[in-house]
């Protein structure tokens, strides 16, 4: 069985260029790469700058994708914003693991476990969605304590697990540094993402391990996708073994 799994920062809905409120933008983005999976990060929820929007149910009903989590991060004066998973097949929330490092803005990791039908017999998927800090060695120690979290660590090595998001990583380092010896492996090289309408630093990632195989990843390029945010959508095509 395929599916197609997108990360994407939709910077609340807020293009990358002119800085205008446009969530459709995103929702035509997406719709254009069909999905079945989404990891999203900087999702708003009630926040005046995006119309009190609650984005992750907005985005999952134009999507068509009824199953979705959405993990709040940062709080404001009104609402607050963060990471959001949406499915078209049945999520079930593990939990959170935070990864905010002291005098840093919080930072946490939504995992859940998807539920997908294979050749007749249920499939479970291990999703982690991140989105990293801005200081290298603080992107570092974020990766090694999701790692050892029980929710990772405990996970067998042959079972599917994908970890991906807004990893930050603007020398491309972390999977060599980090998830590499960990026994990930990367989807596709290092995919220029950021900024969208100019992507010169592959910010976006995902990694996996157990019976996955990445078989396509690409950067969205489409025009709405260069409008929509500040960050390009990457796109990664996966079978099970």
């Amino acid at each position: 069985m395929r599916f197609r799994l997108v990360t994407y920062n939709i910077h609340k809905g807020i293009g990358g260029v002119d800085r205008r409120y446009r969530l459709g933008r995103i929702i035509e983005t997406l719709k254009r790469y069909d999905p079945d999976i989404v990891l999203l990060q900087e999702v708003d929820d009630g926040v005046a700058r995006s119309l009190h929007h609650r984005q992750a149910e907005l985005l999952g009903d134009a999507l068509n994708m009824s199953h979705y989590a959405y993990q709040r991060n940062v709080q404001l004066k009104e609402g607050h914003y963060g990471n959001a998973i949406l499915s078209r097949h049945a999520l079930a929330v593990v939990g959170n693991v935070d990864l905010t490092l002291p005098l840093k803005k919080r930072r946490r990791a939504l995992v859940v476990h998807c539920h997908l039908r294979v050749d007749g017999r249920w499939r479970s998927l291990l999703i982690a969605n991140v989105h990293l800090g801005l200081a290298g060695l603080e992107r570092q120690i974020q990766l090694r304590r999701l790692l050892a979290h029980r929710y990772v660590a405990q996970s067998h090595q042959r079972s599917p697990l994908l970890i991906g998001g807004d990893f930050n990583d603007v020398w491309g380092t972390l999977g060599k540094r980090v998830m590499l010896p960990a026994g990930f492996r990367s989807a596709g090289k290092k995919i220029r993402t950021f900024p969208a309408a100019m992507p010169l630093r592959p910010l976006d990632r995902i990694f996996y391990r157990g019976k996955l195989v990445a078989t396509h990843t690409f950067a969205a390029r489409c025009q709405s996708a260069r409008q929509a945010s500040d960050h390009l959508p990457l796109v990664a095509e996966f079978q099970f073994e």
